[in-house]
C-alpha cells in the first residue's frame, strides 16, 4: 500500500526528534532534509543513465546505510557521501555530519546518525514508487519541513522561508498564468532563501520555465539548490551571495540580467543593506532615477532592484512591511517616482503575524512596467482581516488566498470595504501616501444604539433594513417578523420604528417554517444536489494514474463557480468547506486511489507493549474505515448494539440514582465505604435474617439486581460488538470495485462535504435569529418603563424598611 501524505509527513518529522536537543532548529533542518535530499535522488536517480543528477558510485542513501552503527560514520558520512555527491552536482556548504558540538561525541554521534538513517529505510519511503505523477508529494514534504523548521527557528531564523500560502498568491497575480510562456521565459528571486515562493511562481506557468535565484547565506542557498532538484527543476540556477553588494546574474558588458518575471521577500527593513556597496555610486544605477534609500531601511534597495532587473514588459511583486507605504523624506522621494512612473500596479494589505521571524503586518507590492505609462491609478486590497489562528502564528485560509486572487486578476471594487481602484489624483492629493487605511475603510460599521428607541420604544427601521439580503430573498418574512409601531393609543403608525410581531421565544421557529425561508432551503438544497450528482460521476471516473491535486482543483473551482451569485450563503465559506476535508481526510484517500486503484485493503494494528510483546489492537482501513461498512451492511446488527448501550445506560442511571438516595449519613447504604458488588454482598451476608435491616436488605437487593443485569448487558454488549466486527472485517474482501466506489465518494466523501455545506445554511438562519433576537430584547423595555419600574422597586423596598422602624 501507498504511504500516505500525512504518514510521510509525519514519519519525516519525526526524524528531527533524533536531533532535538543538540542543536536549533535552524541548523538540524539542515541535516534531516538532506537526508531526505539523498535518499530521494538515489530512489530516483541511481543508475539511471543520464539523469539530471548525478549519483556517484558509491555515494547513494544504501551506501549510507551501510554505514550504520561505525564508529567513524560520522567522517565517513562526509567523505564517501555528502563530499561526492555535492562535487558531482555543484552543490556547496553541505552540512558537517562530523561535528561534535552539534551531533554529539563519540558514541553519541554514531547512536545519533544511525537512528536518522533507519528512519529512512522504512520501506513506505521508497520514494520511486510513492510519488504520484505530476504532484511532488516530496516536495511538498520538503515545504511541510520547511514551515516547521521555521517556526520552530525563532526570531531572524525563520526568514529563509516564505509562507506557502503568500507564495501561492503572489504566483498567481503576476501574470504568469496567463502569459504565452516557453523555455526561453525567466523568473527571478534576488533573495530566495529555500525557494519555495520562486518554485510557487514557476508551478503557475503553463510550459516550463527558466528559474533564477540568489540567495545570501550559504547554507540556505544549499537548500534551494535541493528544493529545485525535489520540485523536479534540476536545471534552475541557485547562486550564492550578497543580491544588492554582488548581484551574480548579469550580462556580458557586466550590466544587470533582466527577467520576465520578478519576485522576492527579501528581509525586511534590512539596517545593513548597503555593506560592502556604493550606494550613491552604484554601478548598476538601481537608485540613479529614483533616489538612494535611507541607510537603516532597505526596504527600497531591493525593490529598486526589482525594477532594474525587470524587462520593459517585466512583472513583479515583493513583500515588504508596511512603512514603505508611508514613511517619508528619501522614501517618500522614492515612492513618488515610482508613482509617477506608473511602475506600481497594485498593493495588497496582508494580515499581521504571517511571517516566521517577525509579527508586523505586511503586504505586498505588485510591480508592472508593460503599459506603465499608462497606468492611471493603482489597484488596493486590504485583505488584513482574513485569517486564520494556527498557533503562535497567523494563516491564510484557501480561501482567503482565493479571494485575493479573484479580486486582483479582476480588479473587482464590488466591495469597497476590501478592495477599490485609486486614481493617481487621490493618491497626489494625500502627498503620494500609500496607507491603504486612507483608501479602504475596512472598518465595521457601527451597531448604532438608537436613543429614541431607548426613549419610546420600537426597533429603528434602519436596523431592519441592513438586513437587505435576507428580505430580497424572504420578503414576506419581514412583515412576519416585524409590525408597524403604534404612534401612541391611536392607530397612527410610528414612522421610522417596528415592533416584533411574533413573541420574542418564536423568533426561531417563525423564521424556519417561513414558506419563503423554506422554499430558500429546499432551493439550495437542490442546488447542492445538483452538483453532488454531477461531481459523483466524475469522482467515481477517477484512475489509478490520476492527478490529486488536479482533482481538487477542479473539483474545488467547480464548487465554487457553482455558487457564484447565489444569495446569503458565502461560496468561499463553501469552497473551504471542501478544502478543509481535503487537508483532513480526502487527499490522503486521492492518494492512495492514484497509487494503488480502488483497493480497500485492511491492516492489522499491532503495538509493541512495554514487556516489549507485541499485541494485537485490532485491524483498520484508511480508504473505507469500519463505520461506512456497518452503516451500509449491517445497520440492523449496529441498532440492535444502540439499544444495547441504551439499556446498559438505563441500568447505570438507576444504579446511581439509588446510590445518591441512599448514600447519606441516614440513607440504607450509609454502613458501606463503597458501593459495589463486593462491599454489598458482604453487608447482605452481615444483616441476613436481621428483622429490623429488612428495609436495606431490600435495598441492597435490588441493587445488586442491577449489578448482575449491567454485568450480563455488558458481557452481552461485547459479544454483539466482536460479532459486528467480525462481520465487518469478512466484508471487506468481498466488496466489488463499484462497491468500494459508492462507499468512498457517496457515503464518505459527499456525505461529509453535504454535511458541512448543509452547516453553513444553519448558520445563515442562525444569524438572522441572533440579530432579531438581539434588536427586539435590545428595545424591549423603554426608559420610562424602566424608570417605572425601579419607582415601584424603590417604594416597596421603602415599605419593608418602614415595617422595619427605618425611615427613608
Amino acid at each position: 500500500m501507498a504511504i500516505k501524505k500525512s504518514e510521510l509527513y509525519s514519519s519525516l518529522w519525526a526524524s528531527c526528534d533524533e536531533l532535538r536537543g543538540g542543536m536549533d532548529a535552524s541548523q538540524y533542518k539542515d541535516y534531516v532534509l538532506v537526508l531526505l535530499f539523498v535518499k530521494y535522488v538515489s530512489d530516483k536517480y541511481a543508475g539511471v543513465p543520464y539523469a539530471p543528477i548525478t549519483i556517484p558510485e558509491g555515494a547513494s542513501f544504501k551506501d549510507m546505510a551501510a554505514l550504520k552503527g561505525k564508529p567513524d560514520i560520522g567522517d565517513q558520512i562526509n567523505k564517501k557521501i555528502i563530499g561526492p555527491l555535492a562535487n558531482a552536482n555543484k552543490l556547496s556548504d553541505m552540512p558537517d555530519f562530523n561535528d561534535p558540538g552539534k551531533l554529539g561525541s563519540s558514541q553519541e554521534i554514531v547512536d545519533r546518525l544511525t537512528n536518522l538513517i533507519s528512519i529512512f529505510e522504512n520501506k513506505a519511503l521508497d520514494f520511486s514508487k510513492n510519488r504520484a505523477d505530476g504532484d511532488d508529494i516530496l516536495g511538498d514534504a520538503y515545504e511541510y519541513l520547511m514551515r516547521h523548521f521555521a517556526a520552530e527557528s525563532g526570531k531572524s531564523k525563520g526568514q529563509f522561508y516564505t509562507p506557502a500560502e503568500v507564495s501561492r498568491i503572489m504566483a498567481q497575480i503576476i501574470g504568469i498564468h496567463e502569459a504565452v510562456t516557453t523555455n526561453d521565459t525567466t523568473v527571478y528571486d534576488p533573495t530566495c532563501g529555500s525557494g519555495s515562493l520562486l518554485l510557487k511562481v514557476g508551478d503557475e506557468a503553463k510550459a516550463n520555465v527558466t528559474l533564477y535565484g540568489q540567495e545570501k547565506d550559504a547554507a540556505t542557498s544549499g537548500l534551494a539548490r535541493m528544493n529545485m532538484i525535489l520540485h523536479n527543476n534540476p536545471t534552475a540556477e541557485i547562486k550564492q551571495g550578497n543580491t544588492l553588494a554582488n548581484p551574480r546574474f548579469t550580462s556580458d558588458d557586466g550590466q544587470l540580467k533582466t527577467f520576465d518575471f520578478v519576485v522576492a521577500n527579501p528581509p525586511f527593513s534590512d539596517k545593513r543593506w548597503s555593506t560592502g556597496l556604493d550606494a550613491l555610486n552604484d554601478p548598476h544605477e538601481r537608485f540613479k532615477h529614483y533616489g538612494t534609500p535611507p541607510a537603516k531601511q532597505g526596504d527600497y534597495a531591493y525593490l529598486l532592484h526589482i525594477i532594474r532587473s525587470l524587462k520593459s514588459t517585466g512583472k513583479g511583486a515583493c513583500i515588504l512591511p508596511h512603512g514603505v507605504l508611508f514613511r517619508g523624506n528619501a522614501e517618500a522621494d522614492i515612492r513618488r517616482n515610482l508613482i509617477r512612473r506608473g511602475y506600481i500596479k497594485g498593493i495588497i494589505g496582508l494580515p499581521a503575524n504571517l511571517f516566521y521571524g517577525t509579527g508586523i503586518p505586511a503586504c505586498i507590492v505588485v510591480i508592472d512596467k508593460e503599459n506603465a505609462h499608462a497606468r492611471k491609478g493603482i489597484f488596493m486590497i486590504n485583505a488584513s482581516a482574513g485569517f486564520m489562528k494556527d498557533g503562535p502564528k497567523n494563516r491564510l485560509r484557501d480561501c482567503d488566498i482565493h479571494k485575493i486572487v479573484d479580486v486582483f486578476n479582476r480588479r473587482d471594487d464590488s466591495d469597497a470595504k476590501y478592495a477599490r481602484t485609486v486614481s493617481g489624483e487621490e493618491i497626489e492629493k494625500n502627498d503620494f501616501n500609500l496607507n491603504i487605511p486612507r483608501y479602504i475603510d475596512s472598518q465595521q460599521a457601527e451597531d448604532i444604539q438608537d436613543i429614541e428607541g431607548h426613549l419610546k420604544g420600537g426597533i429603528p427601521s434602519r436596523d431592519v433594513d441592513a438586513l437587505a439580503a435576507y428580505w430580497q430573498v424572504c420578503p414576506q418574512l419581514r412583515q412576519a417578523l416585524f409590525s408597524p409601531r403604534p404612534q401612541g393609543e391611536g392607530p397612527e403608525v410610528r414612522v421610522g420604528y417596528v415592533d416584533l410581531a411574533t413573541p420574542k421565544q418564536a423568533i426561531k421557529t417563525t423564521i424556519y417554517e417561513h414558506p419563503e425561508f423554506v422554499a430558500y432551503i429546499t432551493d439550495m438544497n437542490g442546488h447542492f444536489a445538483v452538483w453532488r450528482q454531477r461531481v459523483t460521476q466524475t469522482l467515481t471516473s477517477l484512475k489509478p494514474d490520476c492527478h490529486p491535486k488536479t482533482v481538487i482543483h477542479d473539483l474545488a473551482e467547480d464548487l465554487l463557480a457553482h455558487y457564484a451569485g447565489k444569495p446569503l450563503i458565502n461560496r468561499y465559506a463553501v469552497f473551504q468547506h471542501l478544502m478543509d476535508y481535503w487537508a483532513a481526510t480526502m487527499q490522503d484517500d486521492c492518494y492512495l486511489i492514484a497509487a494503488d486503484g480502488w483497493k480497500a485493503e485492511t491492516t492489522r494494528i499491532v503495538e509493541t507493549n512495554k514487556k516489549g510483546k507485541e499485541v494485537d489492537k485490532g485491524w483498520t482501513c484508511d480508504l473505507i474505515p469500519k463505520p461506512l461498512i456497518v452503516a451500509r451492511y449491517f445497520a440492523s446488527q449496529q441498532a440492535g448494539i444502540r439499544e444495547q448501550e441504551a439499556a446498559l445506560e438505563s441500568i447505570a442511571a438507576q444504579m446511581a440514582e439509588m446510590e445518591e438516595e441512599q448514600g447519606g449519613e441516614d440513607g440504607l447504604f450509609a454502613e458501606l465505604d463503597k458501593v459495589n458488588k463486593a462491599n454489598v454482598t458482604a453487608r447482605l451476608k452481615e444483616i441476613k435474617g436481621d428483622p429490623e435491616a429488612k428495609d436495606e436488605a431490600a435495598a441492597l437487593n435490588g441493587w445488586l439486581k442491577l449489578c448482575t443485569q449491567e454485568a450480563n448487558l455488558k458481557k452481552a454488549l461485547k459479544d454483539a460488538e466482536a460479532e459486528l466486527d467480525a462481520l465487518a472485517y469478512a466484508q471487506y474482501p468481498k466488496l466489488r470495485e463499484a462497491d468500494i466506489k459508492t462507499l468512498v465518494v457517496e457515503d464518505k466523501w459527499l456525505a461529509a462535504i453535504a454535511a458541512d455545506i448543509h452547516g453553513e445554511m444553519d448558520r445563515i438562519s442562525q444569524t438572522l435569529t441572533q440579530r432579531v433576537k438581539e434588536l427586539a430584547e435590545r428595545y424591549e423595555t423603554p426608559l420610562p418603563a424602566l424608570t417605572g419600574k425601579v419607582a415601584e422597586l424603590s417604594a416597596r423596598v421603602a415599605a419593608h424598611l418602614k415595617k422595619m422602624g427605618f425611615e427613608v
